[in-house]
């Protein structure tokens, strides 16, 4: 009768068995690593029109003349003529800022018989201010920025440059872009994970675009570092956000 012998098996058997083992949990491990790197990079947009809700109107104001202290109080009076004419206009005090006055020697070229400059001549001074007005009533200042005119009329060098148009909410207008780019970036994600046959897991990473404001139905290029339209009452608000999400 012939006899097997199985003892010196057993050691192999379990050597196998380990080696075996190994290879699935190393297998798993890298398995699971690779799932949990694996990851949905999105870029989310959202957009909002509004309107400015602040307008801000400048004028210069000038006057030239050789006496400098004629010249100041001359600027003076038109200073004190266009407060009051912007008072009459409805604008308060407080909506006024003159600021402080530029001035100016004017000279000109002295010329020799031969047709060379050979020094200058003194031609007087130029002093020049400017008023500013910030206020809410945008109708009004916008009317008030065509009529100025009027003040030609009173013998006052006037000159009014376009206003300049802003919102004051500005945080609030940004947090719900925020929001809303979020919201359409996970369509997106959720978009490609369904067709991969993925599931969508948390957010791993979040990082705000850049913030623009452009005029309402313009043709504005967008500027890296954030167009800020002010020329234009009816504006364009965008936000872009890029989020990384896990997939599961």
């Amino acid at each position: 009768m012939k006899i097997i012998r199985v003892k010196n098996s057993i050691p192999a058997l379990l050597i196998a068995l380990s080696i075996i083992i190994g290879t699935i949990i190393v297998a798993n491990a890298y398995r699971y690593k690779f799932r949990s790197t694996e990851t949905i990079s999105v870029t989310g947009l959202a957009e909002k029109d509004f309107t400015s809700d602040q307008i801000v109107w400048t004028g210069n104001f000038s006057r030239t003349g050789y006496d400098l202290k004629s010249v100041y109080a001359n600027l003076k009076s038109d200073e004190a003529q266009i407060k009051q004419y912007l008072n009459s206009k409805g604008i308060q005090d407080s909506n006024m800022i003159f600021s402080s006055l530029d001035i100016q020697k004017l000279f000109e070229p002295k010329i020799d018989a031969n047709g060379k400059t050979v020094g200058s001549i003194f031609n007087g001074y130029t002093l020049t201010g400017k008023v500013t007005v910030d206020s809410k009533n945008i109708d009004g200042i916008e009317k008030l920025s065509r009529e100025i005119t009027d003040l030609l009329q009173k013998g006052i060098e006037f000159s009014s440059s376009a206003p300049k148009y802003y919102y004051t909410r500005l945080n609030d207008l940004k947090i719900d872009l925020l929001a809303k780019a979020a919201a359409d970036g996970r369509l997106r994600a959720e978009t490609i994970a369904n067709n991969s046959h993925a599931q969508l897991g948390g957010i791993k990473k979040a990082t705000m675009g850049i913030f623009q404001i452009t005029g309402k139905n313009s043709n504005e290029d967008y500027s890296y570092g954030g167009a800020l339209n002010t020329s234009s009452r009816e504006k364009t608000a965008s936000i872009t956000l890029r989020v990384d999400y896990e997939v599961q």
